[in-house]
């Protein structure tokens, strides 16, 4: 719902929505961009949009769906820019970087793994494993069918397991 544009959030309004929203936000951007640095920027200007934005949550649900599109929307518009696309990494840049910024052991090896399938692979297995989501919200949130989500979450586990090894993915999740 959006009201008039004399809106103002508060510090402490957003202080609240970044505390339960920033540690999402970062992972799936980290899933879509493959580094820190990316994600970060993308972490910032997801919030700059909230600050901006004059859009108010019915629910915390509606709130972590808001985030969730924005930062999925952010990221494809960053990967699709020409500035992105003619731009060389520098080699091991990446190198002893791991997600587990706000993880620890073997959530944190997960992702790591995730990060090197395909992004609709790795968003949707972290949509669904990490944040608990059912396929029909992820369909909703990424606009795709649920026979899609359902077949994305299919071969990105046995893609997932491929890489990890049965029996540790079997553990873990």
């Amino acid at each position: 719902m959006n009201l008039s544009s004399s809106v103002k959030r508060s510090d402490i309004e957003v202080t609240d929505v970044y505390m339960r929203n920033a540690d999402m936000v970062y992972k799936i951007a980290y899933l879509y961009m493959g580094n820190e640095a990316d994600a970060e920027d993308i972490l910032q200007n997801v919030f700059i949009k909230f600050i901006k934005s004059e859009t108010y949550f019915m629910s915390v649900n509606h709130e972590k769906a808001w985030f969730i599109t924005v930062t999925k929307n952010e990221c494809k518009d960053v990967i699709k820019s020409v500035w992105k696309s003619r731009r060389e990494d520098i080699k091991g840049r990446n190198e002893g970087v791991h997600i587990d910024r706000y993880d620890e052991g073997e959530s944190a090896e997960v992702l790591e793994y995730l990060k090197e399938l395909k992004p609709n692979y790795r968003v949707t297995l972290y949509l669904y494993y990490y944040e608990e989501y059912k396929i029909s919200e992820i369909a909703g949130m990424l606009s795709r069918s649920e026979s899609t989500i359902q077949t994305w979450l299919d071969r990105g586990r046995k893609k997932l397991k491929e890489k990890m090894g049965g029996d540790k993915l079997e553990r873990i999740i």
